[in-house]
């Protein structure tokens, strides 16, 4: 098994620490999803899991729906682009993707999203093209 499934595996198990899940961890294991499987069972299954994971850190209200999907759709979008070989191939390709709240900007103000409670509950579709 690839360490990639392990990671999988344990963050679907709420079994990483929560100080060692961090936004690239996150990527990698959202193009293990999308990789893997069709987009919507793969955002079903990558929001379950980051909620679940939220909740037993005890930062449930850490949760942000809108993020979430983002970025999952962006990691969908850019893998559908070509072939990788694994998600390490595909950050050094997508570098970009490392930057929170550049990727966040080009489709939202970055403020007004992060701090919406809105946005934080259900999904809020993109102000910017």
């Amino acid at each position: 098994m690839s360490i990639l499934w392990l990671l999988l595996s344990a963050f679907e198990a709420c079994a990483i620490p929560p100080d060692h899940l961090h936004h690239r961890e996150k990527l990698r294991i959202a193009f293990a999803l999308v990789n893997r499987d069709d987009f919507g069972i793969a955002a079903l299954r990558f929001r379950a899991a980051l909620r679940a994971f939220a909740e037993a850190a005890g930062a449930a209200s850490k949760y942000h729906e809108t993020l979430t999907w983002l970025h999952l759709a962006v990691v969908a979008e850019r893998r559908a682009a070509r072939t990788y070989a694994s998600s390490v191939e595909f950050l050094a390709d997508n570098a970009d993707l490392l930057d929170h709240r550049r990727t966040v900007a080009r489709y939202y103000d970055v403020a007004a999203i992060t701090a919406s409670p809105h946005a934080r509950a259900v999904l809020v579709l993109p102000e910017r093209a």
